[in-house]
């Protein structure tokens, strides 16, 4: 039995999905969404805000600030209440409404960056109103996860050391892209503590985290309309980029088995699997995909019929039981192994060019 004194105290990553008979994949998935955040993004809130009191920077009358499309957000708003904070979260149009109502249920101030910036950036545009906040408002301390290393030592010490000792055999890891702090906190973990591990990094098509093109996203959680700096110091071994139309499929194709889960989950589910058909047909390896959150804040946007015809237009297979053709590996190599430069992972950890 788990007995906590406050919400904030609850982590709780122990739950697998064994994803074989499901959709047919051999692949672990590690859900994290089962706390009173919802979300993975209770490790990162938790570390931030203990590093910002440990370091004198936040006190009883300060009020914290930070950008966040929604599960940040949320988790902020539940340390802040748990520990009598104030809390302001700037988000933009693309927040799903149900996240905005939980926020502010949770005593948070919502404030929206209604208008991107000059080249489109939504992310550009909240990080500007933090600043201005921040410029009005004596007290104002924006924790920053795009660069806080708090963010990814969160990984480093909790998430990844869990992962390690659930899974011993592990050979492949799967991690969403977001703002790096997860990403980064598990490949550095595992490059420094077990290097045979291989970990790829999952993308959205559309985000220009790792160098490639910019384009429409329309989904929270995975993605940035701009380079996080903290993938600067996150040692990945390969990328996957997944269309959010295939993240739509995925997590659609996983509710119909009783799995509500989130966008960022049909995501990194979604490029496992085409990873894995590619490069473990047999299905010998131990692999381990990170599932950021639950799928309830998503109810108006993946698992919504008309918003989805709204956004992406017809799509196929929306209703399927079956695992879906498009979890198989593309013809050529569209989606894979987009990381140029990074080669097989030697017997001591180091790159075989």
């Amino acid at each position: 039995m788990t007995i906590i004194s406050t919400a904030d105290e609850l982590f709780d990553g122990d739950l697998c999905i064994d994803l074989r008979r499901t959709l047919g994949i051999p692949l672990y998935l590690k859900c994290e969404g089962f706390n009173f955040t919802g979300s993975i993004k209770i490790r990162a809130a938790v570390s931030m805000v203990s590093a910002g009191i440990q370091q004198g920077l936040i006190t009883r009358d300060s009020t914290i600030v930070e950008s966040s499309s929604g599960n940040l957000g949320v988790a902020l708003s539940v340390v802040a209440a748990a520990r009598s904070l104030r809390f302001v979260c700037v988000t933009d149009p693309k927040c799903n409404p149900a996240t905005v109502k939980l926020m502010c249920a949770l005593g948070t101030r919502v404030v929206v960056a209604e208008t991107p910036d000059a080249a489109g950036s939504h992310l550009s545009a909240r990080k500007e109103l933090v600043r201005e906040l921040c410029r009005r408002n004596a007290g104002y301390v924006w924790l920053n996860q795009y660069e806080n290393p708090a963010n990814w030592i969160a990984h480093y010490e909790t998430t990844a050391p869990l992962i390690a000792k659930q899974f011993p055999e592990l050979h492949v890891l799967f991690v969403g892209t977001g703002t790096g702090g997860t990403l980064t906190g598990c490949s550095r973990y595992f490059r420094e503590n077990r290097p045979d591990v291989r970990v790829v990094a999952v993308d959205t098509v559309g985000s220009v985290n790792f160098g490639m093109p910019a384009g429409p996203r329309h989904l929270p959680g995975v993605g940035a309309g701009e380079r996080m700096p903290l993938l600067d110091a996150a040692p990945v071994h390969d990328l996957v980029q997944v269309p959010e139309q295939d993240t739509v499929r995925t997590c659609r194709c996983l509710a119909r088995q009783g799995f509500l889960l989130g966008g960022s989950t049909g995501t990194v589910v979604s490029g496992a699997a085409r990873w894995l058909a590619r490069h473990d047909p047999a299905g010998t390896r131990t692999s381990v995909a990170v599932s950021a959150d639950t799928g309830e804040r998503y109810l108006d946007t993946v698992y919504d019929d008309s918003w989805v015809r709204r956004t992406y237009g017809a799509l196929a297979g929306l209703d399927a039981l079956d695992p879906p053709e498009w979890l198989a590996p593309p013809d050529g190599p569209d989606g894979l192994d987009r990381l140029d430069g990074l080669g097989e992972p030697t017997e001591d950890g180091g790159d075989r060019p």
